[in-house]
């Protein structure tokens, strides 16, 4: 027989939300996900400023090197770091404009 999750198989990644909040409440808010289709991950995004996502990523000890760099739509970069943190797999993702390219200058 099939059972519904409840509230309590979150009950992990939303102990460390609160721990998040507790000793980072001073940092920039994400967009946050938890879902019983991973009951063991908690999601934070930037939206807009790459500048949060470093500032997190700090704060949480996360090397630039564990940071994963991509791109999508041609004009929108993305990175990506997890750690696992008090239990839960904490997974930041940070978007944010690409630079506008080079003017090409025409030939002479």
């Amino acid at each position: 027989m099939n059972q519904d999750p409840t509230l309590d198989c979150l009950a992990v990644p939303l102990r460390v939300l609160r721990l998040l909040a507790v000793d980072f409440g001073h940092l920039p808010a994400p967009d946050i996900d938890v879902s019983p289709l991973y009951p063991n991950r908690l999601q934070l995004r930037f939206h807009d400023d790459l500048a949060h996502f470093e500032t997190w990523r700090d704060a949480l000890g996360i090397t630039p090197d564990d940071v994963a760099y991509g791109e999508q739509s041609g004009d929108t970069s993305v990175l990506k770091a997890s750690v696992d943190y008090a239990g839960a797999v904490l997974e930041l993702t940070g978007f944010g404009d690409l630079p506008a390219p080079a003017p090409v200058k025409a030939a002479a």
